[in-house]
């Protein structure tokens, strides 16, 4: 059964002061884990991407990647599916989001799903920047699935360990981890039986 879960990179798009997307991020790991998922969070306060102005595909010799790069890359190649959590900065995408998914290339993320989880402080929910976030991951190759996990007045939602406060998210999440995982194996399947276009 091990052998069989999806690998899911999620990515956390939000570094500033305060932040609440830890709460979402910490929620959604744990949702995964608990739904068979080998699951890597990416998380650029941590991992510190600088400012992007070489990704990983500008280096022409690979051993010259920084090892930290390497890893990384590695790790969006093997995942099955995303899942990105996003803040929604001037009603759009956080900026440290894009730098850090910018920094590979769109061969990494093709021809597998994604999932959109946004939040906000307010009561939209941050739906504007999850529009903006379609048109991104789509671009990528990694299509976002139908689902869109908005989770408005997140401050009331998960408390700072990211534990659930409302019995709605529950049941948001795993609507839209059924539906990710439905199109990542099918995907997957696909992958490993015809392989990719050349």
């Amino acid at each position: 059964m091990a052998a069989n879960k999806l690998k899911v990179v999620l990515f956390l798009g939000s570094v500033r002061e305060g932040r609440l997307g830890l709460r979402v991020a910490n929620f959604m790991k744990k949702k995964l884990e608990e739904t068979n998922h080998n699951v890597t969070l990416f998380d650029p306060k941590e991992m510190k991407f600088p400012l992007l102005e070489k990704p990983v595909f500008f280096y022409q010799d690979k051993s010259q990647l920084p090892e930290w790069m390497k890893i990384a890359e590695q790790q969006v190649k093997d995942a099955d599916a995303f899942v990105v959590v996003s803040a929604e900065y001037n009603h759009s995408i956080p900026p440290a989001l894009s730098n850090m998914m910018d920094y590979f290339g769109a061969s990494c993320y093709g021809y597998k799903p994604s999932g959109i989880v946004c939040y906000s402080a307010g009561i939209f929910g941050g739906m504007r920047a999850a529009m903006h976030l379609r048109c991104m991951l789509g671009e990528l190759g990694c299509l976002s699935v139908s689902n869109i996990f908005g989770i408005p007045q997140v401050q009331k939602a998960l408390d700072e360990a990211g534990k659930p406060l409302d019995p709605h998210m529950d049941s948001g999440a795993l609507k839209l981890i059924t539906q990710l995982d439905w199109h990542a194996h099918a995907m997957r399947n696909h992958r490993n039986s015809v392989g990719l276009p050349k």
